[in-house]
């Protein structure tokens, strides 16, 4: 194709001739317009697509119109401009700012609901953790490092303690001397598993004593006894015992042991206590069990006779672990039976004001039996809807062997099978509805 060389022009009014005179190759034409020759290589297809005609010079033209006299042609060939933008009005921007703030809020709403479910579950999982941390330490063996049992320095003082003390070192307990109100006590502190929560004491005190100690008070106790239940003001064991009673409540275990070991013999205990209290004090094995009881069931004082410091030793490591796994029983105790599993059997059966309910309490009452299943209960109840009625057939038959035959003949369907109740349920139901003997057994 061969390229063209075509000149395009443009018609310059007489008011731009000023302009147009500092331009030296502007030509004019016969009735004295300049004229603009540009040159364009243009292609045969092309060349008539972008012949620009010459329109005269008007003075009624706009300012617009002459300031882009000298502009370059549109590619489209089409000189209108692109329509003004549409302005919004009020309305429609106070729409767009509502909307807006909508949407913010919306958002707003979200991150809190967000953020409320997150500390919820981080609510949740510290309950769980302080749950599992809770449990941990009420385990036996964690309590047990939280126990302090606490030794009066009175029985420091006694022939064989040291095995007490031994013992506690080598089992790695902890265990401190200090003074008790109980003199002659061993009593145990435990500390709390919350931090900085302190110490509580439990209600468990031992009170070692010798047998003449254990004499003085026996006597005291049986004078307050005669006095018709006036607590001596005697010195002994007693009073102080029955004061710290009086101002809490502790359960006092008396652990009577003598200490000169090497002049008894296995028949130590209550043979050689009889024998001292009818020889020196004139008092009978009856009176010595009066006060034994009276301590017992009224002051909560429990006796115990034990050989030796060995035998304390091991009565108080005994108490000791007893008191480690007591936490956790309580804690297992406070949970449901764990054979009272939720179900419509476990739950009852609701009766109404209206009897409605009635007919499963009295379903329920011959399922009680052994070997009565679901479908037998429900085919006696269909032949007799109530007790009443089933007291009245047996009281209408003459013999002994057709009452406890009148069930026997009844057809229970189960799985799709026909079978009969058979006599020996029918004399068990029998039995139970009629038998006036309470120790009966039925089965």
């Amino acid at each position: 194709m061969s390229a063209l060389r075509r000149a395009k022009t443009w018609e310059i009014s007489e008011s731009e001739e000023s302009d147009a005179e500092t331009i030296p190759d502007l030509n004019r034409d016969e009735s004295g317009q300049i004229l603009v020759t540009v040159s364009t290589d243009l292609t045969d297809d092309q060349s008539s697509d972008h012949k620009c005609k010459s329109l005269p010079s008007s003075p009624t033209k706009t300012e617009s119109s002459q300031t882009s006299a000298l502009s370059p042609p549109r590619p489209d060939g089409c000189g209108t401009p692109s329509p003004a933008r549409k302005r919004r009005t009020k309305e429609e921007i106070e729409a767009d700012r509502q909307a807006a703030r909508e949407k913010k809020e919306a958002r707003d709403r979200q991150r809190a609901a967000r953020a409320q479910e997150k500390e919820e579950r981080r609510q949740e999982q510290q309950k769980r953790r302080e749950a599992a941390e809770n449990l941990k330490s009420l385990r036996p063996e964690n309590c047990l490092r939280r126990l302090t049992v606490c030794i009066d320095p009175a029985l420091l003082q006694q022939d064989g303690s040291d095995i007490l003390l031994d013992t506690l070192t080598t089992f790695e307990w902890r265990f401190s001397i200090e003074s008790q109100q109980l003199p002659h006590s061993i009593t145990w502190t435990r500390d709390l598993p919350q931090q900085g929560a302190g110490s509580v004491e439990e209600e468990q005190v031992v009170l070692v004593l010798g047998l003449t100690d254990f004499m003085d008070m026996v006597i005291s106790g049986k004078k307050m006894l005669d006095s018709e239940g006036e607590e001596t003001r005697m010195g002994s064991f007693l009073n102080p015992i029955l004061e710290c009673l009086n101002r809490e409540a502790k359960k006092v275990t008396l652990l009577v042991s003598d200490s000169q070991t090497d002049n008894r013999t296995d028949a130590y205990g209550v043979h050689l206590l009889d024998e001292t209290l009818q020889s020196k004090l004139g008092m009978e094995n009856l009176d010595v069990e009066e006060v034994l009881v009276y301590l017992q069931l009224c002051k909560n004082i429990s006796l115990v006779f034990l050989e030796g410091w060995q035998e304390v030793t091991n009565h108080v490591c005994a108490v000791t672990k007893a008191l480690s796994k007591r936490p956790f029983k309580l804690l297992t105790e406070q949970a449901e039976l764990p054979f009272c599993v939720d179900g419509s059997w476990a739950s009852g059966v609701r009766v109404e004001r209206d009897g409605s309910g009635l007919i499963q309490v009295w379903s329920r009452q011959i399922q009680q039996l052994n070997r009565v299943s679901p479908a037998v209960a429900s085919t006696v109840i269909a032949a007799y809807p109530s007790p009443q009625l089933l007291l009245q057939a047996y009281q209408s038959l003459g013999s002994e062997e057709d009452r406890k035959g009148l069930l026997a003949a009844l057809l229970v369907k189960s799985g799709g099978k026909e079978r009969r109740i058979g006599p020996e349920i029918s004399a068990r139901v029998y039995r139970c509805f009629t038998a006036q003997n309470p120790q009966l057994v039925l089965d």
